[in-house]
C-alpha cells in the first residue's frame, strides 16, 4: 500500500493573529515544520487551504490544492485532497496544520493498524479525531455522497465505511503522550508547544 498524506489548513485567522499555517515556529512557519515532519515517513504531501489563503513557502513536490466550497468543514478538505493526489496512491493520512508536536512514528503506526479497513482514526474515551486518521482512497465516494447530502460531520463517515477506531493504548509505543493529537486554539496552547519542542516565544 502506497500512502501519501493530506494537512488541511483552511482556517484564516486564529487567536494568535496570523493564521495558524503561518504561525511561527522556531526556524520555519507551523506548516511548513507540520508538512516536514509528517514527510519523513510519508509522499507525496498535499496541502488543501481556502481559495485567498497565503501559504508559507513550502519544498517542492508538495502538492497544492484549494477547498471546493468554503466553511463545510473536514470532508470538504479531505475531498479536495485525496482528489489532488497522484493516482498511484492507495490512501492518506489526514493531518491539521496546527500539530507542531506530530510524532512520525504515530503516523506510521496509524497506517500499520489500518489492515483492511477504509479508515483508521485515533478515538479518545469514544470522541474520535478525524484529522488524526488514514483514509483510503476509495471512501471518496462516500465522502462525496455526505457533501452533496450536506452531511458534513465526519462521524457520518465513518458510519458508512469500514473504521478502525484506534484506542490510546495502542500508540504508547509510538507516542506515549499522544502529542500528535495537541492543536493549537490558543495563545496558551501556542506558547507551551513552543516551550515543549524547546523554543521561546519570537524564536
Amino acid at each position: 500500500m502506497t500512502v501519501g498524506g493530506i494537512v488541511l489548513c483552511g482556517g484564516r485567522s486564529t487567536r494568535m493573529g496570523t493564521s495558524k499555517a503561518a504561525l511561527p515556529f522556531g526556524p520555519e512557519t507551523m506548516l511548513q515544520r507540520v508538512v516536514r515532519l509528517l514527510g519523513t515517513v510519508v509522499t507525496p504531501i498535499v496541502v488543501v487551504a481556502a481559495r485567498d489563503q497565503q501559504l508559507p513557502e513550502l519544498p517542492e513536490g508538495v502538492i497544492h490544492t484549494v477547498d471546493e466550497r468554503e466553511q463545510r468543514g473536514p470532508l470538504e478538505g479531505l475531498r479536495a485532497g485525496l482528489k489532488a493526489l497522484p493516482d498511484s496512491i492507495d490512501a492518506a493520512y489526514v493531518t491539521s496544520c496546527d500539530v507542531p508536536l506530530l510524532v512520525p512514528a504515530f503516523v506510521t503506526r496509524m497506517i500499520d493498524l489500518l489492515g483492511d479497513h477504509d479508515i483508521a482514526v485515533m478515538e479518545i474515551e469514544g470522541f474520535p479525531h478525524p484529522l488524526s486518521a488514514v483514509y483510503r482512497r476509495a471512501t471518496s465516494p462516500h465522502v462525496e455522497r455526505l457533501l452533496e447530502r450536506d452531511r458534513l460531520r465526519p462521524i457520518f463517515l465513518f458510519e458508512a465505511v469500514r473504521t478502525r477506531r484506534v484506542q490510546p493504548e495502542e500508540m504508547v509505543a509510538a507516542d506515549p503522550e499522544l502529542r500528535t493529537l495537541r492543536n493549537l486554539n490558543t495563545p496558551a496552547d501556542y506558547e507551551q508547544a513552543l516551550a515543549d519542542a524547546g523554543f521561546s516565544p519570537g524564536h
